[in-house]
């Protein structure tokens, strides 16, 4: 079974291809059909990840899934939460966002830091919400959630995976998220804690291989 996946972020590709290899599962990054990304206007994860996995579904004519995350702080409101992938207003060259994504999540963990300076809550937490279509007017999406609570380090710790990664400290695992093996982080994340949600939706309804 081939899935769209509404995304063009190389990481999570990665991360979500792995997940979902148990069920015979392809993801193909919409990017790669020529799809371009959808708007992102709404204030909660599963509104955006609903809009993405419709708009991909509609340009391919088939099934799609859109994977919405971020990071939220308590101390922040929830911030940065859906504006976790551009957090920090920077400029980058039109057509250049996976060029620029290095760039923006140093600019992002910058910003982030300096928010939280002085403050003594340090309570956060990634969180991930899954939707999938079997069409654009499917009426019934399928849809998994997961959280991965954490602590936000004062300076990032690690050079493993993408994002904020460096900087959430997971206390049960006395590492930050960047510090872990992809094995660790695919059996803790919130991404894994959803994908598993979402397969056995699929496996209920007899998706997949």
């Amino acid at each position: 079974m081939r899935l769209v996946l509404a995304s063009n972020n190389a990481g999570k590709l990665i991360e979500l291809q792995t997940l979902f290899a148990p069920l015979g599962i392809e993801l193909v990054t919409q990017g790669s059909l020529g799809i371009p990304e959808a708007e992102e206007p709404f204030a909660s994860f599963v509104e955006n990840a609903l809009a993405k996995a419709r708009h991909a579904a509609l340009a391919s004519g088939g099934a799609a899934i859109a994977d919405d995350s971020g990071l939220c702080v308590d101390a922040l409101g929830g911030e940065p939460g859906v504006a976790s992938a551009h957090f920090a207003p920077i400029d980058l060259p039109p057509g250049e966002r996976e060029a620029g994504r290095r760039a923006q999540d140093d600019a992002n963990n910058s910003l982030l830091l300096g928010r939280m300076l002085g403050v003594a809550d340090r309570r956060a937490r990634f969180v991930c919400t899954l939707v999938a279509v079997r069409s654009a007017s499917d009426p019934e999406p399928l849809i998994a959630s997961g959280r991965w609570q954490g602590t936000l380090l004062h300076a990032g710790r690690g050079a493993g995976g993408f994002g904020y990664d460096p900087l959430l400290f997971i206390p049960a695992l006395e590492r930050s998220v960047a510090e872990l093996d992809a094995q660790a982080k695919n059996t803790h994340s919130h991404r894994a804690s959803a994908v598993r949600q979402m397969l056995s939706l699929m496996h209920e309804l007899g998706c997949g291989a």
